[in-house]
Order: structure tokens, then sequence, then C-alpha cells
């Protein structure tokens, strides 16, 4: 997520807090939650996740669309869910990894991370989180492997 910025309040005071974007994130969240509560844990989800893909701006869409197929067919056990109202895909429940548009926090590129639930420990130190501008069959190849290794 972004980092905070300085907000001036109506008496004109300045504070660090959550961006205008990080709050709507956790008021995202909030939502899912209260869906889920209603519908139940064991409720269909992934027609949610579609939908805010749809939701995206082209450039976002389509690499979400794509890593949505991507996840899907690497990694059949994960379910697609929302999280902080980014399509996500868990086991059993917990998140393992996640696609932000670059739209959502207003940063210059989109990013496929993966939670501490996947399985890419390598060494003592590993990469987490993607930056990506476009798919090419090389990074599809690549976010393959490291869909069926964070699940493995």
């Amino acid at each position: 997520m972004s980092t905070t910025t300085k907000t001036t309040t109506t008496n004109g005071e300045q504070y660090d807090g959550f961006t205008e974007e990080e709050r709507g994130a956790m008021k995202e969240r909030a939502k899912e939650l209260k869906t889920r509560a209603r519908r139940g844990a064991k409720a269909e989800t992934e027609p949610d996740v579609l939908a805010k893909i749809a939701e995206m701006p082209e450039s976002d869409r389509v690499i979400a669309e794509r890593l949505h197929a991507l996840i899907k067919a690497n990694a059949p056990v994960l379910t697609p869910k929302l999280w902080y109202g980014m399509p996500a895909y868990a086991r059993d429940g917990k998140v393992v990894c996640f696609f932000q548009s670059a739209a959502k926090f207003k940063t210059r590129y989109a990013t496929l991370g993966f939670s501490d639930q996947a399985n890419l420990d390598e060494g003592t130190m590993w990469s987490c989180y993607f930056a990506l501008t476009e798919l090419t069959a090389d990074d599809e190849a690549r976010i393959g492997a490291l869909v069926k290794q964070a699940v493995s």
C-alpha cells in the first residue's frame, strides 16, 4: 500500500494519517466482511472478483484478467475473493496472492503480491511483490511457476 501523507484538518492543522485511497480500501474491506457474514463463508466469491476486475481501467483490467486465468490454471486450489477491494486468491480462507491495480493507490504500476502464506521461501531473502506494466509470455511463464510454488 502507499505511504501515509500529511492531511489538513478543517481547522488547518496537518497530521500524518491514512490517504484517501487507504481509507477507501479499509471501507471496502469492511464491506467485504459484512457481505461474507451475510452470505456465509462458503459463498461463491469469484463473481465479485470478476466484477471488480471489470471495473478497472483498461491497462489494469487486461493484466488482472490474464492473472486471474493464470492463477486459476496453475493453482486451482486457490479460491478467488476480494481483499481490501483487490482480487485475491486464498487457501483455507487465507490470502496467498493478490493483484493491486495501479489505479488503486494511484501508482505508476500494478502489483502482483504474495503473502507469507505463499511457499516462496528461498534462503534468507526472497521477492514477494512484483511490479507489472504488461504481461509478456515470459512473464506469464514466471508467474505460473511462482503461483505453483506458492501453493506447493
